[in-house]
């Protein structure tokens, strides 16, 4: 059931798909993915769109240390880089990714750990490393359809939701960026985790499309607070505003392309959490 100290407010609509929210410069950046452009949207509402990116499937997003953004093009198996209005190539990982990419966090120097999308019938998957020149290496493999990332205050630690693994599994991470010591944080069986964040006492509040439902994951699995949004389905959350303590709930009705074709039903939520947010993104 929805926490009743938790009430979800609209911030924004008419959107196709909202994807890989990010909290920075006052803003909340956002990919449409089957709108194909990238947003933003400030705390009163006010959307802005900073890319048109036409043909393609941008998802996860993140900052290089300039403040250049970077860009998940899934089809395309790219990653670009935003400067300004100048949109270029940053990194073309389709000699290591077969199928697709998906959901991306970067690091404080600006590494980048992407994951693949892999097709359900053999859902496998890797976690590719993009250092800050644009070069690539594999970081993690066999991990069960990559999707949202975290990485800890501390930037010892990656969280890694595998939505059909159903759970999610931490790495420690190596001054080089290398992936290490994987386990398993917490399990989630039968809910699908997809987009999250990290909160300052170390649960993640994670979005479980199959459950349609956002839920705060204690270490371990224990599930401390659920909201849900009329049914509708949960895609991502991000932990932001001036003091990361709004919650960030981005929702659709579906999650096939060929079903949200035409649509605009995707909507931005926001509540207030008691517990601020805390590494990255």
């Amino acid at each position: 059931m929805t926490d009743d100290q938790l009430t979800p407010e609209l911030l924004t609509d008419d959107l196709v798909f909202g994807e890989g929210p990010r909290w920075r410069d006052d803003r909340l950046w956002f990919s449409d993915m089957h709108g194909e452009a990238v947003w933003t949207v400030d705390l009163a509402g006010h959307k802005e769109k900073v890319a048109d990116l036409p043909g393609r499937k941008p998802s996860g997003l993140g900052f290089l240390p300039d403040g250049d953004l970077l860009i998940v093009s899934m089809l395309e198996r790219q990653i670009l880089r935003l400067h300004g209005e100048a949109l270029s190539l940053h990194a073309d990982l389709s000699d290591l990714v077969a199928d697709g990419l998906n959901d991306m966090v970067v690091d404080q120097h600006g590494r980048a750990y992407v994951g693949s999308f892999p097709p359900p019938a053999s859902p496998e998957g890797v976690i590719v490393l993009v250092e800050p020149d644009g070069s690539p290496r594999i970081a993690a493999t066999d991990v069960i359809f990559p999707n949202g990332s975290v990485i800890t205050a501390d930037a010892k630690q990656l969280i890694v939701a595998e939505s059909l693994g159903r759970r999610f599994t931490s790495f420690g991470i190596e001054a080089d960026g290398s992936l290490v010591n994987r386990e398993v944080f917490a399990e989630a069986p039968g809910r699908g985790p997809d987009g999250m964040c990290l909160d300052r006492e170390g649960a993640l509040w994670a979005a479980m499309p199959l459950a349609r439902a956002f839920q705060r994951i204690l270490p371990g699995g224990e599930v401390a607070q659920t909201v849900v949004i009329d049914d509708r389905m949960a895609i991502a959350c991000a932990l932001g505003g001036p003091d990361r303590q709004t919650l960030f709930l981005l929702t659709a009705l579906e999650h096939s392309p060929s079903l949200l074709e035409g649509t605009r039903d995707a909507t931005i939520h926001v509540c207030h959490v008691p517990v601020g947010g805390a590494g990255t993104p």
